[in-house]
């Protein structure tokens, strides 16, 4: 489909067809135009945000593949999982896959039947990957937690510096780069480190109407957690530094009669 055709009409059609909203939030429509139009863009957007939305939407617009670098085997899955059930057509390669497992799932990238292919930064520099790459039809380069590639970031994972070599590989072919983490240093050094060309920033607003913050001193802290658990309807999730303290801060709170659990990675 030509540029010309994408107009706020046919994705906000699109929107409805494939995603059942009605409008988008934020800045969401201003970063798919950008990408239909072939300009890079870099995405500050808070996590629940609906990054996902703003790459899935024009890669299912435009002709060929969206390929998504992202670091964790659990994010991939759960976004093929997630478009799969909407009918869309994922891929992702990991580790864990067989040879044969990962020559299926490249064909059908390359055949036109899938619209996206998630994959690691690791998985950028195999043989397997760069021979494959040369017979796609590439319609959109995404860099999923793109704070990973600064040096400056929470993250910084390497492997991802090795995306600017795809893009000169993929000249003309526009990049997304999402994080939900980034000071204004962090972010320069991610349109640097990504080649990016006259990139278009915008930032959704992290604020949370619904969310209060408040901070609390005290000596007893369990002591106060109980306090408000007793006192505050619905689920509560509580965070500590430590896999050890999750599951001595869950005893005590079954010892005063609050349900509780323990969970860490």
């Amino acid at each position: 489909m030509s540029k010309e055709l994408f107009t706020k009409e046919l994705i906000h059609q699109k929107l409805k067809e494939y995603f059942g909203f009605s409008s988008f939030k934020g800045n969401q429509e201003a970063v798919i135009l950008n990408l239909l139009s072939g300009r890079d863009t870099f995405v500050l957007m808070p996590t629940g945000g609906g990054k996902s939305l703003c790459y899935q939407l024009p890669a299912l617009i435009m002709d060929g593949v969206a390929i998504v670098i992202s670091p964790l085997i659990a994010l991939m899955k759960d976004q093929v999982d997630n478009l799969c059930k909407r009918g869309i057509k994922a891929a992702m390669i990991a580790s864990g896959m067989t040879r044969r497992e990962r020559n299926v799932a490249f064909e059908n990238c390359i055949n036109g039947a899938y619209k996206f292919l998630y994959v690691s930064p690791e998985r950028l520099s195999t043989e397997m990957f760069q021979t494959r790459l040369r017979e796609m039809n590439v319609s959109l380069l995404v860099v999923d937690e793109a704070h990973c590639i600064s040096q400056w970031g929470y993250d910084f994972r390497p492997s991802y510096l090795r995306i600017a070599t795809l893009r000169e590989q993929l000249p003309g072919i526009p990049v997304l780069a999402l994080t939900a983490s980034a000071t204004r240093a962090v972010a320069d050094d991610i349109c640097n480190k990504l080649y990016m060309h006259n990139p278009q920033r915008l930032r959704l607003s992290f604020a949370r109407p619904n969310i209060s913050y408040v901070v609390r001193k005290g000596e007893n802290k369990i002591q106060q957690l109980v306090h408000i658990l007793e006192r505050v309807p619905g689920c509560a999730i509580v965070y500590v530094r430590n896999r050890k303290r999750t599951k001595e801060i869950a005893t005590e709170l079954l010892l005063h009669n609050i349900a509780a659990t323990y969970y860490h990675a």
